[in-house]
């Protein structure tokens, strides 16, 4: 659903971040690569810099916050977050679910809107799982763009 809803808020003009939420933790790095190599050597944190990308591999004591990523991380031109996760917190959000509201345990505090193969009665929009269109639609109206192109 991201990955199509990216090319959508892209060509109106925002810039995106994503932010995944791995609840049962991750590794990113190629092993045998020199910067896997120096975080097994030790180091807390590894950059990794080219011209035009950077990427971060970082030990953090507990989990961070999605507003201490984009302060801490994010470009300050950065329009639109969309966090994949964090389904019981209290963030906006949009429901992605098969059939039913309640097949996944999600706070309904900021629920924006459900997407689903099914239609669901609900009193916030529904859409199907293809009408990424609307869907970007939908999350600009709620969230207009910040910067100027």
């Amino acid at each position: 659903m991201i990955e199509r809803l990216i090319p959508e808020l892209t060509r109106v003009g925002y810039r995106i971040a994503t932010v995944k939420h791995a609840g049962h933790g991750f590794e990113l790095d190629t092993e045998g690569k020199d910067s896997w190599r120096h975080k097994q050597a030790g180091a807390s944190a590894v950059v990794v810099l080219s011209k035009g990308s950077m990427a971060m591999f970082a030990d953090v004591s507990e989990e961070i916050k999605v507003e201490e990523i984009r302060d801490r991380f994010l470009d300050s031109e950065i329009d639109l977050i969309i966090a994949e996760g964090w389904k019981s917190e209290d963030y906006p959000k949009i429901a992605v679910v098969r059939e039913h509201l309640g097949e996944v345990t999600v706070s309904t505090e900021g629920l924006l809107a459900i997407v689903s193969m099914k239609p669901i009665q609900s009193s916030v929009p529904c859409f199907d799982r293809d009408d990424i269109q609307n869907l970007a639609e939908l999350i600009v109206r709620h969230y207009p763009k910040r910067h100027a192109p």
